[in-house]
């Protein structure tokens, strides 16, 4: 009788060139892209230079993406010189795709780059795993392999992504190829459909909760039910985004009309495979949830896994509010954070830096309900600057921490409630400021009074966000 596989095991096999794999296998793979960015491509570069031999070239100039996006906004030299030596790397190997902050001179020495005027004429693209997706580096059934943990992101598309160090990822520049583990796979069932309270983040904090920040260990985390069938696309990367923050090797959502839509409209490639779980395939581990009965949640400081509702926290006073990131800066978390705060004044400083710079521009041409902006009418980003939100380019900004010149870092033992992914002590700069972690209509509804806030106090009706995002 035929092994029944997992959507994970199915793409491991077929890369693997085997008719089946198992959990617990050891299986070489194919690579289909291979991603890395400022912070670790020049530890990457050096690695493969000093393995492959200083005129050596990479397995395929079209399958190697660089994106830089951590340390950019900022005066510090070694951010700069990391960025030079992604160029001419680039320029070395041929690479087709990297997309450069243009507007940073890093022949200059010094100084504060000067950010871009026009977010669609720059080839910057901001956050890496939104530009993945974006310029049509994500596909179903493909392996990607980035040198970033959060690189998981792209399993919304059906995918095997994971993070790897930078030794793998040198090792996969020359060769094509990676050893990997084949993990068991956990199925998350969501029921019902999305409430209007709730985004994919009090989703993905409701399992972290259950299962902790080590439950998921070197395993598949897949979404599945008719609730996340019910979530946007964007949504359902936030959901992917967060499985490293339980230890997860690699999470997955199933290919649907959503996910073919967009697929289809952005992919750089057209030979990709559609696969699903076999009926009847086994699971390590099962857990169900009803949508109608979860609540909003936060994530309290020090860890993701340190979870509340949002309620029972509204006596926590807070310093600051933070609104981006690759989990919380899709142009839809802009249009959740700003149905909230239409017409409101924030009461905290609050920081939104859009995920990438297709998001900025969404947020310059788009209304609060998704659609083209009409005239007279505001745009999300004149709705968040009227609310008193302070705006910057798309980077990753504070969510790493990076230099204190940052754009919203945490430089003092402040409380921020943010839409980012970890918690830990000094993740977004001070190791004594407290993180709230949190979806982004928690955090508007947090940032108009002040101290921790259930946004069921502002929102009961669907929030409309049309096109945005979806194509």
């Amino acid at each position: 009788m035929p092994h029944k596989m997992t959507m994970t095991e199915k793409i491991l096999a077929a890369h693997a060139g085997k008719d089946a794999v198992e959990p617990g296998e050891n299986v070489w793979v194919n690579v289909d892209v291979l991603m890395t960015h400022d912070v670790c491509g020049p530890g990457t570069i050096g690695i493969f230079k000093e393995q492959f031999g200083d005129k050596a070239r990479v397995f395929d100039s079209e399958r190697i993406a660089v994106i830089p996006d951590h340390y950019i906004f900022t005066a510090d030299e070694k951010c700069h010189r990391n960025v030079q030596i992604l160029r001419d790397f680039v320029k070395e190997q041929g690479l087709k795709y990297y997309y450069d902050p243009d507007f940073l001179n890093t022949e200059e020495g010094s100084g504060f780059p000067n950010p871009y005027r026009d977010p669609t004429k720059t080839n910057y693209k901001g956050v890496c795993h939104k530009a993945l997706p974006e310029e049509g580096h994500c596909r179903p059934g493909e392996i990607l392999l980035g040198t970033d943990s959060h690189t998981c992101t792209a399993g919304a598309f059906g995918e095997f992504a994971t993070g790897v160090g930078n030794t793998d990822a040198a090792f996969t520049m020359g060769t094509g190829k990676t050893w990997l583990k084949v993990p068991p796979t956990m199925r998350f069932t969501f029921h019902g459909q999305i409430p209007p309270y709730l985004t994919a983040k009090d989703l993905i904090l409701a399992v972290i909760g259950d299962i902790s920040v080590s439950g998921g260990t070197y395993k598949t985390m897949y979404f599945a039910g008719e609730g996340i069938a019910s979530l946007t696309l964007e949504d359902r990367m936030t959901l992917t985004n967060m499985v490293i923050e339980a230890g997860g090797k690699n999470g997955v959502c199933d290919v649907d009309e959503k996910t073919l839509a967009y697929v289809n409209a952005r992919s750089n490639r057209s030979d990709w495979t559609v696969h699903q779980d076999d009926p009847g395939c086994e699971y390590d581990y099962e857990a169900q949830w009803d949508l109608g009965t979860l609540e909003p949640l936060v994530a309290k400081p020090h860890s993701p896994d340190n979870t509340d509702t949002a309620r029972n926290c509204e006596d926590v006073k807070l310093d600051r509010a933070y609104i981006g990131s690759c989990t919380g800066g899709k142009i839809t978390d802009m249009i959740f954070a700003a149905a909230i705060l239409d017409g409101g004044q924030v009461k905290i400083p609050t920081f939104v830096v859009p995920g990438s710079t297709e998001v900025h521009a969404d947020m310059l041409k788009l209304n609060i309900n998704g659609g083209p902006r009409q005239p007279g009418e505001k745009s999300i980003y004149e709705t968040l600057e009227d609310a008193g939100c302070e705006l910057a380019p798309s980077s990753c900004a504070a969510c790493l921490g990076g230099p204190r010149d940052t754009f919203g870092r945490l430089n003092e033992p402040i409380n921020c409630i943010s839409t980012t992914n970890r918690n830990f002590p000094g993740r977004m700069g001070h190791k004594e400021a407290g993180v709230y972690l949190a979806s982004p209509l928690t955090v508007a509804a947090s940032a108009l009074t002040g101290h921790v806030t259930d946004p069921r106090e502002y929102v009961s009706e669907p929030i409309a966000t049309g096109a945005a995002g979806t194509m």
